[in-house]
């Protein structure tokens, strides 16, 4: 409550004549503040309803870059900060938490991280660490939602924190998930990620939301002492002649398709037109198919396999994981050469069994479709093998980052099939990787 006739600034929020009042989106609660503050005026703080938080004193060693993070983003306490996975993003979190000690809310994108961050959280006390899910509604002064959840139930949460964390912040500026940060009066934010950028170009929204890029620093500049170095090795390989003659069937469908229809695929946009036109158009439909049926010829080669058992003899006493698009091609590989396989089927309770036993050296090796992308801790292992996969940064960052826990020697394969359009797929991904680190701003502000 403001005493006084005061005008407040229109970019804070809209005048309520009905009510005689402003009204405003949460996430302007700290500016409102530090404006009545820069300006003398008198006012009553009636907003946040906050859940009691004690003081914490923790002792946390971070390295170097850590702590250059923690400090880039203390200085204003909002802000996000870039770091390749397996770098220790959540370290530098949990330091922040210490240092404010303040009510916070740790938002994740899956139940795998919520109980992840909790396990990490309980070094400030059991006590302290709630969990606000599907499967419970408990709120303590360090409390770790799902984006799903916190979306659902931001009313009730809103007001009950000072302190907003985001992993995996690029979810943030979705449509539904930005309701989140905008309707929270939380005024100390950090956002975690390995892939700032969203193709969509969303991601400037998050400096309104939570703060821009603050820090950031690239796998480069990690190499040999903190993350380990790595060659990245691309095996072109043919396709088989039954193959090679159904991949091409297929692609002169799409072909035909394109040039009766004067269309080029160009972009993502572009190739939604077509996905746009199969309601009304059947030889839409037809194409469509025959370009994913492509598609899987090319990811899913015999010579592929061929290959992969070659590395897996020249690897034998290595920890490999092996990551492919799609799902039938992980069967057929965890069959062929008896490796356990974790799909979006695999059970919880299986998937730990998994990842503990290759933890601990019982496997060797682990075959994986999309699932180990983002969200799940795995183990260290020192190759990955890609048997396909899309373009995109975010998933091949995701995939290199799960080889780069410190050690001698990591090695990356890509396995590719020649004279398909997989060779483009790789060549985009390759070029947007080169780009993130050419920009990467290296640790500074």
């Amino acid at each position: 409550m403001v005493k006084g006739d005061v005008h407040i600034p229109s970019f804070f929020g809209v005048y309520d004549p009905k009510e005689k009042c402003y009204r405003l989106m949460g996430f302007k609660y700290r500016d409102l503040i530090e404006y009545f503050e820069r300006s003398n005026i008198d006012y009553r703080d009636e907003v946040l309803d906050l859940i009691p938080c004690p003081e914490f004193n923790l002792e946390i060693e971070l390295r170097d870059y850590q702590q250059r993070a923690l400090d880039s983003w203390i200085s204003d306490k909002r802000g996000c900060i870039v770091m390749p996975t397996g770098s220790g993003k959540t370290y530098v979190a949990i330091s922040a938490i210490n240092e404010i000690s303040k009510a916070t809310l740790v938002v994740v994108p899956t139940l795998d991280l919520l109980d992840q961050w909790i396990e990490k959280l309980k070094i400030f006390g059991e006590e302290n660490i709630g969990e606000f899910s599907g499967r419970k509604k408990e709120l303590k002064p360090i409390t770790v939602t799902t984006y799903d959840s916190a979306y659902i139930n931001i009313e009730k949460l809103g007001n009950k924190f000072e302190m907003l964390v985001f992993d995996e912040v690029h979810h943030l500026p979705s449509e539904s998930y930005s309701l989140i940060a905008e309707m929270s009066a939380a005024p100390f934010r950090m956002g975690l990620t390995a892939t700032y950028e969203r193709p969509d170009g969303l991601h400037v929204k998050l400096n309104e939301l939570v703060g821009g890029k603050v820090f950031e620093v690239c796998l480069n500049d990690l190499l040999g002492k903190h993350l380990a170095n790595y060659t990245i090795k691309r095996i072109y390989l043919p396709l088989s002649k039954k193959e090679s003659e159904k991949y091409k069937k297929n692609m002169n469908i799409v072909k035909n398709y394109l040039k009766s229809r004067n269309l080029k695929i160009r972009s993502m946009e572009d190739f939604q037109k077509i996905v746009m036109a199969t309601g009304i158009d059947k030889e839409a439909y037809k194409t469509l198919k025959a370009w994913e049926e492509a598609r899987k010829i090319a990811y899913n080669s015999l010579t592929k396999l061929k290959k992969l058992k070659e590395i897996l003899e020249k690897h034998r006493n290595d920890k490999i994981i092996i990551f492919t698009k799609y799902n039938d091609l992980v069967y057929t590989v965890s069959k062929l050469f008896l490796i356990p396989a974790i799909t979006y089927k695999t059970s919880k309770v299986e998937r730990k069994l998994i990842l503990d036993y290759f933890r601990m050296g019982k496997f060797r090796a682990i075959v994986s479709s999309q699932v180990l992308d983002e969200g799940i801790d795995v183990p260290d292992a020192n190759v990955a093998v890609i048997l396909s996969g899309s373009s995109s940064t975010r998933e091949y960052i995701q995939r290199l980052g799960r080889i780069l826990r410190p050690k001698d020697k990591a090695i990356l394969y890509e396995l590719i099939s020649k004279d398909t359009s997989e060779v483009r797929t790789s060549r985009r991904r390759r070029n947007k990787l080169a780009g993130v680190r050419k920009n990467a701003t290296k640790g500074t502000n």
